[in-house]
């Protein structure tokens, strides 16, 4: 899965589940806290999304703006993570 691929479906959970609107403008560097997107129980669901769809584990360290504030942030957090999955499995 291509990091465009990662970002698509990131963007389309997003959209489908928080803006309800596919028109809606979400910048890759928006953040998705500051801009009302998602609040802290959304967030949660956002995790679990990453957790299902991806297969990685988010642990609660890793619970920062950097990994998880926006579809960017998300993207290459979900990147990093099936790397080093893969890396370790290897």
């Amino acid at each position: 899965m291509t990091t465009d691929e990662i970002e698509a479906q990131v963007r389309e959970f997003l959209v489908s589940n928080f803006l309800f609107d596919p028109n809606a403008a979400l910048a890759a560097g928006d953040s998705l806290l500051e801009n009302g997107v998602v609040d802290s129980t959304g967030m949660l669901e956002v995790i679990q999304f990453l957790e299902a769809t991806f297969d990685i584990q988010v642990d609660d360290m890793e619970v920062l703006p950097e990994n998880l504030d926006s579809v960017r942030n998300l993207t290459n957090f979900i990147v990093r993570k099936r790397t080093a999955a893969a890396v370790a499995a290897a």
